[in-house]
């Protein structure tokens, strides 16, 4: 078997990220199951096939990919210049003696946040590994630290779902479900060029909205009502996470104010962000602005964390609230304050925003 070098600078930089978190490691094992581990495509780049089952294999020099005669091709169209494409062909025999000349003696890096424990076992015992090592935390820590090529990703997916939130408002008449309307989003956003959803998309109207993960359903829109949508895209396996509030012909005094309560938030939120900065604070200082806000009539209204990072998933990694996050340049995180009253409904502003090293910018 002969071996290259990884050839490719991106994903050598990924794979130093990866190793310079870890100690005692000789050679990551990635293995999708059903659906793919979101660190195959971290490491491949690979936006077209399924890859079910496909093992990645590397070291911090070299990468292989096992695959099916099924995939093999589609690998080959879209490999990374110097990574060793291996095609099995005599079911699982010649698998197991494929991945076992790579990782037999080896200490074994897995995502045992991602791979199922039976697939664990086979690691040292189908596989003899020396020891296997959960990397996990160092593969989502180094997935924080977005590059040039995934922002330039995310900026286009970002691009996708602040067009659709145009577009969408010319859909908004009395009577139609909130099915209907989040359908209607997913149909534009995959027109615009989106793969799919980065998430099941959320309609809510009128008092649904006070419910932040609210299912669409057969509610219909009636006048005067809050329209909540939150949504994103996947372009090129990379997300959006958006979420705009509308109120539909015509707004009342309270809801009015919710709103602005709710945007002044994000504004002063995102003004706090910047390298080196705690985002547990950020969060603080945000409930505690709208805790305190019109003479605390919205204590207690806003329930979740202010945002989290965005990437390859639209959850990735970090979190805005709950933990300690040190912002840091090429992160990309969601700015999410919301109110929600029961029996009346809620307000949510979302956007994404990328820390670079002189401050933000809102993609």
């Amino acid at each position: 078997m002969h071996d290259r070098m990884v050839g490719s600078d991106w994903q050598r930089a990924r794979l130093g990220k990866i190793f310079k978190n870890l100690k005692g490691v000789d050679v990551i094992y990635i293995r999708n199951t059903q659906v793919q581990d979101p660190n195959f495509l971290y490491l491949t780049g690979f936006t077209s096939g399924l890859f079910e089952g496909t093992k990645l294999i590397a070291t911090r020099k070299k990468t292989w990919l096992i695959t099916s005669p099924l995939e093999y091709e589609t690998a080959l169209a879209q490999r990374p210049e110097g990574m060793k494409v291996i095609q099995y062909g005599g079911g699982a025999k010649s698998e197991k003696m494929l991945v076992s000349r790579l990782i037999r003696g080896k200490r074994v890096g897995a995502n045992l946040s991602f791979l199922p424990f039976t697939y664990l076992k086979s690691i040292k015992e189908e596989f003899g590994a020396r020891g296997v090592v959960d990397i996990s935390n160092a593969m989502l820590g180094a997935r924080l630290i977005k590059d040039e090529s995934e922002i330039g990703k995310i900026r286009k997916a970002v691009k996708v779902t602040k067009r659709a939130m145009i577009e969408i408002q010319k859909y908004f008449k009395e009577g139609i479900t909130e099915l209907e309307l989040a359908a209607r989003f997913d149909f534009i956003q995959m027109s615009l060029g989106a793969s799919g959803p980065s998430f099941k998309t959320i309609v809510c109207f009128g008092k649904n909205a006070a419910f932040p993960h609210h299912s669409p359903d057969n509610t219909r829109l009636k006048r005067g009502q809050f329209v909540l949508i939150d949504a994103g895209a996947v372009v090129d396996g990379y997300c959006s996470d958006i979420t705009r509030t509308f109120m539909f012909k015509g707004a009342s005094e309270r809801q009015k104010e919710m709103f602005e309560v709710v945007k002044e938030a994000q504004l002063r939120a995102i003004a706090e962000m910047a390298p080196d900065k705690d985002g547990n604070q950020i969060y603080k200082n945000a409930k505690d602005f709208i805790d305190n806000a019109k003479g605390g009539k919205y204590m207690g209204r806003f329930i979740h964390s202010l945002g989290h990072s965005l990437g390859i998933e639209v959850h990735d990694g970090a979190r805005l609230g709950g933990e300690r996050t040190i912002l840091a340049s090429g992160m990309v995180m969601t700015v999410e304050p919301g109110i929600y009253v029961n029996g009346f409904g809620g307000v949510r502003i979302e956007d994404d925003v990328l820390i670079t090293r002189r401050g933000i910018e809102i993609l």
